[in-house]
């Protein structure tokens, strides 16, 4: 068993030589070598994650041990890999999608120069080897490595239009965001660390080790992974830099904001599960957060017009969605919605990218309208993908985000009901979206008229494949009242969530639904998601732009509840003014002082000094009997 999964270092070792080779020889490639090393090494290790995950499906697990990373007197950290099914089907999101976004982006980034045009797949590149290292990591701190990999690799992704200002600012924020999250994911490691001498996930989740933690350790360090999650996974309060991470370019916003990165912080509390299941105070925060950040970027996503904001509040709420799963303890459920969130969202932020690139860079909605008729393969696909985060079925979104509501009325109707009514919104701000788009007459101008054409096969392709997942992913998620065997999915996570769903059932009442109450719950959540779809589609499918004056709510829901501008004041202005009171006071008046007064002293005293230094014997003679008198009356009074 262990040499056929020996070949696991290849996956993220493939994505890392084409880091290097483009990255080294980017001045010599020309776009079309370098594009076929970025998209061939994600390839690569697509088909070895395929065969990893069979491998697991079998039975198959194996912890892959290379060398001690650490080793002293009370810690050992191994440079390790853990493959399990959550893993390797984490492998496998990141390798497939990230192959598609791989294609998509040698045609939509060929206007760059070659040397550009290299560095950019390089880039790419390392984030995927990132990724990898972060999910495949066999403790807390090889996917810290991981972690912070893909913190690195959106700040250069998202500024690699750097000469823009507004971008590198973009940039910059998201990188300040993320080592905020950071430092609550370091502290928790640290605490782990004191308590239990190990990071590695076995060693920590055994029950031997989780019996040296009390109720305070185990939820102070549950709550610091959270915070670590909430930047990396954009939730309240640090949900902010991932709307201003879209200054990148849209294959970008599909492979780090879509699909990977944003759902690190969910592979975490996934892979801490019995952790988190042992403290319900943490539970709750998680549940709360999610679902607040849920509603709150659903209701900012009802008044964009800026196509890829529109999709990136869409993606900071199903976030939401997720963490609320993982606060109910539904963390088979989002997983899965983690899957079909990849399929759906990375196919509408590349349907996007269709958009923006035959409207010539245009991405207010306002702007465009009846591309249905110009782009169809983009306006079929794109119309897919809101069907199905919309939560229509039979599509994907559909059983995941019923998934993860379901277990919710379990617990707390008044989540489910505000989570449902969420759903609605999403149906609505989504179809918004599509009617504005692709419906209507086109409200652009004629030279961008002139311009509209359905995009190359290298983009369309990878649409129409994330479009097929989009529609049929779902069925590995089959929920059992609508079959006679089990979740598939489920039954494939099993192993992983074992320990954790054995401590729940001994600690707590049980919360299952009636197959009547689940289809109920479904019915309701499908209605609401078409009443939002209807009233979509009839105000905006003839959609004629116009002068609309903004009061009230709609007005803050246009400035997006104006977080960034209360940041603005109360924490970043704040700290600018710390900083420069520490700067020209403390700083230069106290400790410049200080220092630049000492070297003030001296000099002053030296050069009063020198003055004894007159060359006169006659001076000297007298110096040196005032010397001895002093001398003489020291020794004699004193």
């Amino acid at each position: 068993m262990n040499n056929v999964l020996d070949i696991v270092w290849l996956i993220p070792l493939l994505p890392l030589l084409g880091f290097i080779i483009n990255g080294a020889f980017r001045n010599m490639l020309s776009k079309t070598i370098s594009g076929f090393i970025g998209s061939a090494t994600v390839l690569a290790s697509f088909a070895l994650s395929v065969f990893v995950i069979l491998q697991v499906k079998n039975g198959n697990t194996y912890v892959a041990h290379y060398f001690d990373f650490i080793n002293i007197e009370n810690i050992r950290v191994a440079f390790e890999f853990k493959i399990d099914p959550l893993s390797s089907l984490f492998l496998l999101i990141i390798t497939g999608v990230g192959f598609l976004i791989h294609v998509y982006s040698t045609s939509y980034m060929h206007e760059e120069p070659a040397n550009d045009f290299a560095k950019y797949f390089c880039y790419l590149n390392l984030f995927i080897f990132s990724m990898l290292l972060l999910v495949m990591g066999g403790n807390y701190i090889i996917m810290f490595i991981g972690w912070e990999g893909v913190g690195l690799c959106s700040y250069l992704l998202i500024g690699y239009w750097f000469k823009n200002n507004d971008y590198t600012n973009a940039a910059k924020k998201a990188f300040v965001m993320n080592r905020i999250g950071d430092l609550g994911f370091l502290l928790a490691v640290f605490w782990l660390i004191s308590k239990t001498g190990t990071v590695n996930f076995d060693e920590v989740f055994s029950p031997a080790t989780l019996n040296k933690l009390t109720t305070t350790d185990i939820t102070g360090i549950t709550l610091l992974f959270f915070v670590g999650a909430t930047g990396k996974s954009a939730q309240i309060p640090l949900y902010t830099w991932l709307p201003d991470a879209m200054a990148g370019p849209t294959p970008v916003s599909a492979l780090i904001h879509a699909a990977t990165m944003v759902t690190a912080g969910i592979y975490m509390i996934a892979r801490s599960s019995i952790l988190y299941s042992m403290a319900p105070a943490t539970q709750a925060v998680v549940a709360t957060i999610g679902l607040a950040t849920a509603v709150f970027a659903a209701t900012i996503a009802l008044r964009q017009n800026d196509i890829k904001k529109v999709l990136a509040y869409s993606t900071v709420s199903q976030l939401g969605y997720m963490f609320l799963g993982l606060g109910m303890g539904a963390y088979t459920g989002a997983v899965f919605h983690v899957m079909t969130h990849a399929f759906f969202k990375a196919l509408l932020f590349l349907g996007a990218g269709s958009v923006i690139h035959a409207m010539s860079g245009e991405q207010d909605m306002r702007n465009m309208g009846g591309l249905k008729k110009y782009m169809s393969i983009t306006h079929i696909t794109f119309l897919l993908g809101c069907l199905a985060i919309a939560g229509i079925p039979p599509f994907s979104g559909f059983f995941s985000k019923d998934e993860i509501l379901a277990e919710t009325f379990a617990h707390n109707p008044i989540y489910w009901g505000i989570g449902a009514l969420t759903a609605g919104m999403t149906a609505f701000y989504m179809f918004r979206l599509y009617s504005m788009t692709f419906l209507g007459r086109f409200r652009g101008s004629e030279q961008q008229q002139h311009h509209l054409h359905e995009s190359p096969a290298a983009i369309t392709v990878p649409l129409i494949v994330l479009a097929i997942l989009a529609v049929v992913g779902g069925l590995v998620g089959i929920p059992e009242v609508f079959t006679h065997g089990g979740h598939r999915l489920g039954e494939f996570l099993a192993p992983v969530f074992e320990q954790t769903n054995k401590y729940v059932s001994s600690h707590s009442t049980s919360h299952e639904l009636t197959h009547q109450t689940e289809l109920v719950l479904m019915g309701t959540s499908v209605l609401l998601a078409i009443i939002g779809i209807y009233f979509a589609w009839s105000k905006y499918s003839r959609y004629e732009r116009r002068e609309e004056t903004n009061t009230g709510l709609s007005r803050v829901l246009d400035n997006k509840w104006y977080v960034d501008e209360i940041y603005d004041a109360v924490i970043v202005r704040a700290t600018r003014s710390i900083s420069v009171f520490f700067n020209n006071i403390i700083e230069k008046r106290g400790i410049d002082g200080v220092v630049n007064g000492v070297g003030k002293t001296v000099n002053y005293g030296a050069r009063q000094l020198r003055w004894l230094q007159s060359g006169q014997v006659g001076a000297y003679v007298l110096l040196m009997v005032i010397g001895m008198l002093v001398l003489f009356i020291i020794q004699l009074f004193l």
